[in-house]
């Protein structure tokens, strides 16, 4: 080999020295992951941190974002391996597991919903929503709508899924509904929650609080990044890069109004109280723990949603899965 080098500068040699060096180190720095995400949601604020700011690149990997038209969409794309990393949540992974697959989970968010209602509404308390039009967003097997019925049953003995006239519907129409006053209240995702919020809304109750009275005593992050457990082991050092480069766009999410102010446009804050809104409770939803104690926390929140949603939402799964968290991440 070194006989193919006979005649070459001093230069020529460096320069081909330095290329196999940079040859060699490339594999630890080319690694592409491919994530989908529901395209105009809130999820796309923190990718566009990290692409903005070339966080994936520096921290060794670059993400191939490809934005699709639902949750079901990701969802499928993940199983068909056209992704390898969605945002969801974990009671699905247990589902998964439980009929085999190997998909695992890292937290994103413990932002959830609220009980939504007009300014001046005669609704304060869970109680009052006995008999009155209630907007839902996500179906009955939503989590937020599981929690709040297991609370209304343990605080008021009451069965909200008889108690209150139901109107499952997207989370966009319940906002229209109940903006034109054909709603009481409504329960919907923490986004739309803070756009009514800034609209004058008063919050009967949010999620967070609902899990709390419960029994569940740290915030416990519902949905977060799921890819397969194949994809940890061959290729672990891009994820641990990925879950660096997430860490570091929250940190500049959670700290600087001015990458707000950048991010407004993607944001469609049609005004200051929404964007204020919509910004200040994203922060809230940033999870700055992640341990033994919050996993315990989440197992026990899957043992209350299991007893309420049943083999409908948990399938198979009686109790959570091993290794529905991916074990490598704590902080």
């Amino acid at each position: 080999m070194w006989c193919a080098f006979a005649g070459l500068s001093t230069r020529s040699m460096a320069a081909i020295i330095l290329l196999c060096v940079t040859l060699s180190a490339w594999p630890a720095w080319a690694g592409t992951l491919k994530v989908g995400v529901i395209k105009f949601g809130t999820v796309s604020w923190e990718l566009d941190v990290i692409k903005n700011h070339g966080l994936d690149e520096a921290e060794g990997v670059t993400l191939d974002i490809l934005e699709l038209a639902s949750k079901n969409a990701t969802s499928v794309a993940l199983q068909a391996g056209e992704v390898d990393i969605i945002v969801t949540d974990w009671i699905w992974v247990s589902r998964q597991r439980a009929e085999g697959a190997t998909f695992t989970f890292i937290p994103y968010s413990h932002a959830v919903g609220a009980v939504m209602v007009p300014a001046g509404s005669q609704v304060r308390t869970i109680e009052d929503l006995k008999g009155k039009r209630l907007g839902i967003a996500g179906g009955p097997l939503d989590k937020s709508w599981l929690l709040l019925r297991g609370l209304a049953r343990e605080r008021y003995a009451m069965d909200l899924d008889r108690d209150v006239e139901k109107v499952f519907a997207a989370p966009p129409l319940l906002n229209e509904e109940i903006l034109a006053g054909r709603l009481d209240a409504v329960l919907n995702f923490w986004h739309f929650a803070a756009r009514l919020e800034a609209a004058g809304f008063g919050r009967v109750i949010e999620i967070a609080e609902v899990t709390r009275d419960l029994g569940i005593e740290r915030p416990v992050p519902l949905i977060g990044y799921v890819f397969d457990e194949s994809l940890a082991a061959g290729r672990r050092e891009d994820v641990m890069a990925f879950v660096r480069a997430t860490r570091r766009a929250k940190a500049i999410l959670a700290d600087s109004d001015a990458e707000w102010d950048r991010l407004r446009p993607l944001m469609k804050a049609p005004d200051d109280a929404t964007f204020r809104a919509l910004r200040d409770r994203h922060r809230q939803g940033i999870p700055i723990r992640w341990g033994a104690e919050e996993r315990a926390d989440a197992e026990q929140l899957f043992n209350l949603l299991a007893k309420v949603g049943g083999a409908k939402l948990v399938g198979r799964a009686t109790i959570i899965q091993d290794g529905t968290f991916w074990p490598d991440l704590n902080y």
